[in-house]
């Protein structure tokens, strides 16, 4: 079960929202360099990085210090982002930069020709971000509730070829209420690619509940408001994520 630490960026600092609005921001860090070395040091195997400035503006906001936290873990920690990601020649700047894994959110549900060409342009970097609200799929930060169903798109993405789901429960993020495993586990089971959990996860039972269903499908969880506000422990969630399920 990989758990990685996600780091959301706003006006160069590391904040977390409630529920992706960008109006109730709480700053943990203004250096998220740091902040990325912490997660390292503590045991992180991948980091996940949000540009929220770039979401809403539609094109990158945060580069310099994407770059400098790219940078920073090298080859030890691969580094994921999202937020902003709009056209090819955004992903191939990312992925020349170092970056191993590029989230198309938003555009990914506006424009699936771009992501049929995203795929396609690079096999095996490519990750879908699937929010949603009671089933049904939610873009533009959120705002916007759409009527596409979550599982059908993911099987439609799945068959371009993206090479993992995100999937946020947005009615749970930055809530500290729970995951919601049971709408994670559906949406895993209608797809043959990895599923990461993202959204709610508060406590190590969270964690001891997704690793439940790691043979579901679901093989990664993205932790926020938690490890920021000590509900919970990273590096005791992730060895004991690899205890239960070595065991």
């Amino acid at each position: 079960m990989l758990l990685i630490p996600a780091i959301d960026l706003k006006d160069g600092r590391c904040v977390r929202l409630r529920q992706g609005d960008l109006d109730d921001a709480t700053i943990f860090s203004d250096d998220p360099v740091a902040m990325a070395q912490r997660w390292a040091d503590a045991g992180a195997r991948r980091l996940h990085l949000v540009d929220l400035n770039g979401a809403v503006a539609g094109k990158p906001r945060n580069e310099a210090i994407i770059r400098d936290i790219v940078d920073a873990m090298g080859d030890e920690v691969p580094v994921q982002i999202g937020g902003g990601i709009r056209d090819l020649d955004t992903i191939e700047s990312y992925l020349d930069g170092g970056v191993s894994y590029v989230i198309i959110g938003t555009a990914a549900v506006s424009k699936p020709g771009f992501l049929h060409d995203a795929c396609s342009a690079f096999p095996g970097h490519i990750i879908v971000g699937l929010d949603a609200r009671d089933g049904k799929v939610a873009t533009d930060g959120w705002s916007k509730l759409t009527r596409h169903n979550v599982i059908d798109l993911a099987q439609k993405f799945e068959n371009y070829g993206c090479e993992a789901i995100i999937y946020t429960d947005i009615g749970r993020d930055g809530m500290l209420s729970g995951v919601n495993v049971e709408a994670t586990v559906r949406l895993a089971q209608a797809v043959n690619i990895p599923v990461f959990a993202s959204g709610g996860i508060a406590s190590m039972a969270d964690v001891e509940a997704l690793c439940a269903v790691y043979d579901e499908g679901v093989e990664g969880a993205i932790l926020g408001r938690s490890i920021y506000q000590g509900t919970l422990d990273f590096a005791e969630a992730q060895a004991r994520a690899d205890e239960l399920l070595e065991g």
